[in-house]
């Protein structure tokens, strides 16, 4: 209304805690954050060590197989319309045999859930996991999403932190001291990200045997699955779904260089039915009747995509990868200011330590330097 001829009282506005909070978490906002304070008469090139995207990279490029099925898909005519909440069962189909192959038992189509990249499959775990007074444990270093999701839907989270004298382990220990009768799950992401560890098969079992002593399931992030290239081979954690139940996150955007086509899948790795006898299961469709799809054009393209691409496409990625980290690993090796506590074995990331006082020393000496410049 307004108040005698002055300006209108509005009575909506766009400020929201929550909103802000859970935003300032993620890694955009983090960048946001860093690219503000850049100096724009600055002229120098900005290199991103934070690129989560391979494709921006000309090096990395996705198969032709993959380009000619998202072409044959759009041109069929077939996935112009909506697609059901869960996915289309010919991609879900695919997907569940993808994923059996290499577990001791079948996925059903009726496991997979088609979601919006990876994102939005943590989104809907996280929500359906999220009641009052609940918590979850999520990994130290991490991916901060997880943190940005828990906190806009009000689920308290704990941290355990990785072991980087132990190959960024779990700590198990610290894993049964936080968990409380409160717990819900606890989340994993193997190839790791931001450590670039890959966990071996007697880890990981003993992952599962203590979340099934917490009574707890186990949110397996594995959006980065088989980029591997140590000594470890990558295990999904759905192997143990006999153990405990486990939630599969997964997407086609890493390991085919398309994070930009937003293809994930949420995959119910529990073949004892705990998630459907809990109501994990029916809730999960709750949380997809209310949100949107992905594309049903890229959904068509799955089968062929998985179906068909080469294992040299594959090969060549991971290729490319050793050698990257193998460069990076060495060069770290020859500045005294940082570390790197563990070789990178899988995914695209590798973690260093950087020592505050050797930094500080040469951030000084810099200054020192400059002023001495100015006087002379």
């Amino acid at each position: 209304m307004e108040n005698g001829g002055g300006e209108i009282k509005w009575r909506f506005g766009g400020e929201n805690e929550k909103i802000t909070k859970a935003g300032k978490i993620t890694i955009r906002g983090i960048l946001d954050i860093l690219k503000c304070s850049l100096d724009s008469n600055d002229d120098r090139t900005v290199i991103p060590l934070g690129h989560g995207d391979p494709s921006a990279f000309p090096s990395f490029r996705t198969s032709e197989v993959a380009e000619d099925a998202i072409v044959d898909a759009v041109r069929s005519a077939n996935f112009n319309s909506y697609s059901p909440t869960v996915g289309i069962l010919p991609a879900r189909r695919a997907i569940a045999e993808h994923l059996s192959r290499d577990l001791p038992y079948e996925l059903s189509p009726d496991d997979v859930f088609l979601t919006i990249g990876c994102t939005q499959a943590v989104e809907v775990a996280l929500t359906v996991l999220a009641r009052p007074g609940a918590n979850i444990l999520l990994p130290r270093p991490g991916f901060p999403y997880y943190e940005a999701r828990a906190s806009f839907n009000n689920l308290e989270y704990r941290h355990f932190d990785l072991l980087p004298d132990k190959g960024w382990e779990v700590d198990l220990d610290a894993v049964e001291a936080l968990a409380d009768e409160n717990t819900v799950a606890m989340v994993i992401i193997n190839p790791g990200n931001p450590c670039g560890n890959v966990f071996s098969y007697q880890h990981l079992k003993k992952v599962a045997e203590t979340a099934r002593r917490l009574g707890i399931l186990v949110i397996a992030d594995e959006v980065y699955d088989h980029l591997t290239f140590g000594s470890n081979p990558f295990v999904p954690m759905g192997v143990f779904g006999s153990i405990v139940p486990v939630l599969t996150l997964g997407s086609i955007s890493k390991r085919w260089i398309v994070p930009g086509w937003r293809l994930g899948w949420l995959v119910t790795s529990d073949p004892n039915g705990v998630l459907k006898k809990t109501k994990i299961v029916q809730s999960i469709m709750g949380c997809l009747n209310i949100s949107c799809d992905p594309a049903t054009f890229i959904q068509g393209a799955i089968p062929h995509i998985l179906e068909n691409t080469k294992a040299d496409f594959f090969n060549k990625i991971i290729s490319l990868l050793r050698q990257s980290a193998d460069i990076c690993y060495e060069e770290i090796k020859e500045i005294n200011c940082i570390t790197c506590p563990h070789k990178p074995e899988g995914s695209m990331f590798v973690m260093v330590r950087y020592y505050a006082h050797t930094v500080l020393y040469i951030l000084h000496l810099c200054k020192f330097m400059q002023m001495t410049w100015l006087l002379l």
